[in-house]
Order: structure tokens, then sequence, then C-alpha cells
């Protein structure tokens, strides 16, 4: 079962409050300020700042481009 739309609608990051988005292979969603990765286990997205990752892999490559 995926993330629902309407459960995407209310979730914000716990670290700046922005808007979360789900990653393309749906198994985590992504803060599009912060860059913050939340992961999904079991349906379920962790919330945590704690179990978080910083994801910088897009910066990476609009350098290069």
């Amino acid at each position: 079962m995926a993330i629902s739309q309407d459960l995407l609608e209310i979730l914000a990051c716990p670290a700046c409050k922005a808007k979360v988005e789900l990653k393309p292979d749906g198994s985590a969603l992504k803060c599009v300020e912060c860059r913050r990765v939340y992961p999904i286990r079991d349906d379920i997205p962790v919330m945590l700042v704690d179990e978080a990752t910083i994801e910088v892999e897009d910066e990476k490559q609009a350098e290069r481009n």
C-alpha cells in the first residue's frame, strides 16, 4: 500500500516544517527545503529527525550540468 495523497498533503518536515514529497521509488519522503529524507518502513513514514538522512546528490548533479 502506497502513501495516500491525502496523507502527503498534511505531512511536513519535522525539522523545518516544509512540504515533503514521495521519492520516485516510493522508499522515502524528501523535504523540499532542507532535503532531509525520511524512510518509509512497512508503509509507515518514519518522520523522526534522528532517522533522516540529508540527500546531496541532486546538488552535485546540478553542479555538473
